[in-house]
């Protein structure tokens, strides 16, 4: 099993970036998928999540950071097995190192992460 980030960069305040999380191993359709961020002295934080269908009733249900709602959308591709976070009207505190994470049945898995700077 794994997931690998990819899409980071650096950015304007007010631009976009689209972050991918490729996995292997699983198939993201049926598990919890979510994207965390962690800026330089901060803890970690959770900023999207998405239900994995396994879950009749809330499957594909997203849930938002406070301060991401509105500007950041999390989706899945299943056909390429990838989850996407779309980052809309970035601000500089969006800047931080954003992270995979996948929940699966025998615990979660994290990607290496990818950096994200959005200058002012």
């Amino acid at each position: 099993v794994q997931v690998s980030e990819s899409g980071g960069g650096t950015v304007q305040a007010g631009g976009s970036v689209r972050l991918s999380c490729a996995a292997s191993g699983f198939a993201v359709r049926w598990f919890d998928m979510r994207w965390f961020r962690q800026a330089p002295g901060k803890e970690r934080e959770l900023v999207a999540s998405i239900i994995g269908d396994t879950y009749i009733d809330s499957g594909g249900t997203t849930n938002y950071a406070d301060s991401v709602k509105g500007r950041f959308t999390i989706s899945r591709d299943s056909g390429r097995n990838t989850v996407i976070l779309q980052m809309n009207s970035l601000k500089p505190s969006d800047t931080a190192v954003y992270y995979c994470n996948a929940r699966l049945s025998d615990g979660d898995y994290w990607g290496q992460g990818t950096q994200v700077t959005v200058s002012s």
